[in-house]
């Protein structure tokens, strides 16, 4: 079977054109995927976490997956950030530093994905932030993170991937599992098939409302993100199943998936020409009980 890919950028459209590239191959067994990228103009690097989930289900079903045809400058960042490693092609060193490595993780691998952020994030877009904004704000990426690792059971793990947009004053860095996505999870949760993707997102969304069980309260990391993010004037983006969210400069807005993405993804938008010294609000930089 041959694929061909069009543009993708790390924006809904992208998660869709990527949502769409999974239904089209869902029953696909023993075969081969040609992607064929010929007709890309852009692939925002980030976007390489979210196709990685994609291409992780089809090889789980016995498929073989060749990437063909990639523009050149599509090649470099795919390269640079080494998801095309993956694939038979050689790596390409970052000498500019824009690419967060592409990198897939196992569901115990904490002590690894908190290595990762710490070493990735420090020298991209966060570095002007007060110290104690700066730890804050990594602690929240890790508990979404652990929320991935506990709600998703994700067979593929979770993957990550960033990229560095110095035109454009922006940090895009996904965190995208291959799991039963939020309403699945809710869906279990009540014990009813009748929630839809963005009925369960809307809930999950709200302060408080958890899946997880026992005294620790979950869906903080989310809170506290919304409120680091309006301060930063950045973005969030949750794209899972049929149900897409976005936390623009703190409104936000909820629109149904024309295609099922295999999981949750969750891309974090820094904007790095916010370089003052600001301290997050008492309750954000508090230690939680």
């Amino acid at each position: 079977m041959t694929f061909e890919m069009p543009t993708i950028p790390s924006s809904r459209s992208g998660f869709e054109r990527l949502s769409e590239l999974s239904e089209s191959t869902e029953h696909l067994f023993a075969d081969h995927l040609e992607l064929d990228m010929s007709q890309v103009s852009t692939f925002e690097g980030n976007m390489a976490a979210p196709l990685g989930v994609v291409l992780a289900h089809v090889m789980d079903e016995f498929n073989s997956v060749e990437i063909v045809s990639i523009p050149v400058h599509v090649k470099q960042i795919l390269r640079k950030n080494r998801f095309l490693t993956h694939f038979r092609y050689s790596p390409l060193a970052d000498v500019h530093g824009t690419t967060m490595p592409y990198r897939r993780l196992r569901l115990t691998d904490e002590g690894s994905f908190e290595d990762y952020v710490q070493l990735q994030l420090t020298d991209k877009g966060i570095r002007d932030m007060s110290e104690m904004a700066s730890q804050r704000f990594k602690q929240m990426v890790f508990e979404v993170y652990q929320n991935a690792i506990t709600h998703s059971e994700s067979d593929i793990g979770v993957i990550v991937c960033g990229h560095l947009f110095p035109s454009e004053n922006r940090l895009d860095f996904t965190i995208a599992d291959g799991g039963m996505g939020i309403r699945d999870s809710v869906r279990r949760y009540f014990r009813t098939d009748r929630i839809s993707s963005i009925a369960a997102l809307k809930w999950a969304l709200k302060p408080n409302h958890t899946t997880k069980r026992g005294s620790h309260p979950g869906g903080l990391g989310l809170q506290l993100l919304r409120k680091f993010s309006a301060l930063n004037r950045g973005k969030i983006r949750i794209v899972s199943r049929f149900a897409s969210y976005e936390f623009d400069c703190g409104k936000q807005a909820f629109h149904k998936m024309q295609y099922d993405f295999p999981g949750t993804a969750v891309t974090i938008q820094i904007n790095t020409a916010d370089t003052g010294e600001y301290i997050l609000p008492a309750e954000i930089i508090s230690e939680e009980p």
